[in-house]
């Protein structure tokens, strides 16, 4: 059991290190690809990759579950990304990146709720708050530029309770005993079904031209077999063996790996201001799980 969940913590860390690298191929390939185009090749490219690896049909024993599966493509794919990508149309990048790092508190809530056994403890509180400090030092080193608008910051909480709601549906779908990858893969399947009517309200061209040059193929690949087939699986992994507010914790993580590989690939400056938030960051993501660790070494 403490194998599984050591495993549990390796891949939700491997997971976020990946996601915190991707604003970078998304940024390459912004310059000729719009954001849905973005993303509706990626998932794709995501869902054909998780065929190839696990073709085997996945057999639901309860014509019910079908409705988490529609659920959880609905919320962690299609909403949750459309709202993010639209959200940045409106405010900041950095205070969407904030926003969505409260993801974790709203997890906490409706796990409380409606997951036995995950319930919200006050060590997760003083973690959450401490970590938001952290983030937004990392966001904001200089307030004077922080700009806000009320649609921007609104659609980025939804996006935020959004994957809250996909995190729960999540953990559900792994009490069933199924497949990692067969359910992400029917998670991939439906998200990228209900992304398709949105394709005729945007401006998007299924021009595969594009992908003929290197940079925007390499990146694309990246995202769409790392960022998305991989890490999927992996994330649903984490949230199978640590449950779902214990794994969310790890999403405060993201800006601090965004600031990492904007220096060493990006060579963007790291301030003091930025080392102390990264600092608090990855203090609150401890607090939060201590409890867990403190709780597993009074079993033993």
């Amino acid at each position: 059991m403490e194998h599984k969940r050591f495993f549990g913590h390796l891949t939700a860390l491997f997971t976020i290190i990946i996601w915190g690298t991707t604003f970078i191929s998304t940024k390459i390939l912004l310059v000729d690809f719009t954001p849905i185009e973005i993303l509706f090749f990626r998932f794709v490219l995501g869902l054909i990759a998780l065929v190839i690896a696990y073709p085997r049909r996945l057999k639901l024993t309860d014509g019910k579950q079908e409705l988490l599966f529609i659920g959880a493509g609905v919320t962690g794919v299609t909403l949750y990304y459309l709202l993010e990508n639209i959200a940045l149309t409106y405010t900041m990048a950095s205070n969407v990146g904030v926003i969505v790092s409260i993801s974790p508190f709203f997890t906490a809530i409706l796990s409380h709720f409606f997951l036995k056994g995950e319930k919200l403890k006050i060590n997760f509180l003083i973690g959450f708050i401490v970590a938001i400090t952290g983030i937004c030092l990392i966001s904001f080193p200089d307030y004077s530029d922080v700009h806000l608008n009320p649609i921007g910051e609104i659609l980025a909480i939804l996006a935020s309770f959004i994957w809250s709601i996909y995190s729960i549906l999540t953990r559900k779908i792994s009490m069933y005993g199924y497949n990692t990858i067969q359910t992400t893969r029917r998670t991939f399947f439906y998200g990228t079904v209900f992304m398709i009517p949105a394709l005729f309200f945007s401006d998007f061209k299924f021009d595969l031209i594009r992908f003929s040059n290197p940079t925007y193929l390499g990146n694309i690949l990246f995202l769409g077999l790392g960022a998305c087939a991989l890490c999927f699986v992996s994330w649903n992994l984490a949230v199978k063996q640590l449950g779902a507010i214990q794994t969310s914790v790890y999403i405060y993580m993201v800006p601090v790996v965004t600031i990492v590989t904007s220096f060493l690939i990006l060579h963007e400056n790291i301030t003091w201001i930025t080392i102390l938030g990264t600092c608090l960051t990855l203090t609150g993501l401890v607090i939060s799980e201590s409890q867990h660790f403190l709780a597993n070494r009074k079993k033993h």
